[in-house]
């Protein structure tokens, strides 16, 4: 083989590994890479993956349901009967340390504001094939001490329903059901738990602004 080959196989080799690092650091890994790669190629450069989005309430839509999947620590739950709550949807797999690096602040906030309103929902979307097996996903919540509800998306039904593009993502969804902020990737912890708290002090009236 031609040293010039050899060169140019050795860069491809580098770039590749560069290319995943930055995307396990961003919590995406393999098939996140791949996935935000065919976004980038189909939306262009100003589509940004890992932006925080903050809706204003008269501009929000309706929080999409959950798929059918395997409930721990709860009993099913919909959008729906959560109609009152603030709820805080988080997209994880226990393989994904960006996900585990998240947990503090996800389950202090579950601590802090459940009694106040607060609902979370970890919907474990897997990456690996061991992640898909829900003794494995109960055995991580339990060892995690995650308390909070967590549903099994094996299909990626909710994902995709979500337009989730990678893992962690988390959405702040407001007492009439609409979706209020996004953020992807570990951070803005400060920035969500003052969301989440403006939201809990929003008056709710059942019977007006219903989104279904």
């Amino acid at each position: 083989m031609h040293r010039q080959n050899l060169l140019a196989l050795g860069l491809l080799g580098l770039v590749s590994a560069v290319v995943l690092a930055a995307g396990y650091a961003s919590g995406r890994g393999p098939l996140g890479v791949l996935s935000y790669g065919v976004s980038r190629l189909s939306n262009g450069p100003n589509r940004i993956a890992g932006g925080d989005s903050l809706t204003t309430e008269n501009n929000a839509s309706a929080a999409p349901e959950f798929a059918p999947g395997n409930w721990i620590n709860s009993e099913p739950l919909t959008l729906k009967s959560l109609r009152g709550n603030v709820v805080v949807v988080e997209f994880w797999t226990f393989g994904c340390y960006n996900c585990r690096n998240t947990l503090p602040s996800i389950k202090a906030w579950d601590a802090r504001y459940r009694k106040k309103g607060l609902t979370v929902v970890g919907v474990h979307a897997p990456e690996f094939d061991d992640e898909r097996k829900l003794e494995n996903v109960r055995r991580e919540v339990a060892a995690l001490e995650i308390q909070y509800p967590v549903v099994t998306d094996n299909d990626y039904q909710t994902w995709r329903a979500y337009d989730v593009e990678a893992w962690p993502t988390i959405f702040v969804i407001d007492k009439y059901g609409r979706t209020r902020g996004t953020h992807v990737g570990e951070g803005a912890y400060d920035e969500t738990e003052q969301l989440i708290q403006k939201l809990l002090a929003e008056d709710y009236k059942e019977t007006v602004k219903k989104t279904n």
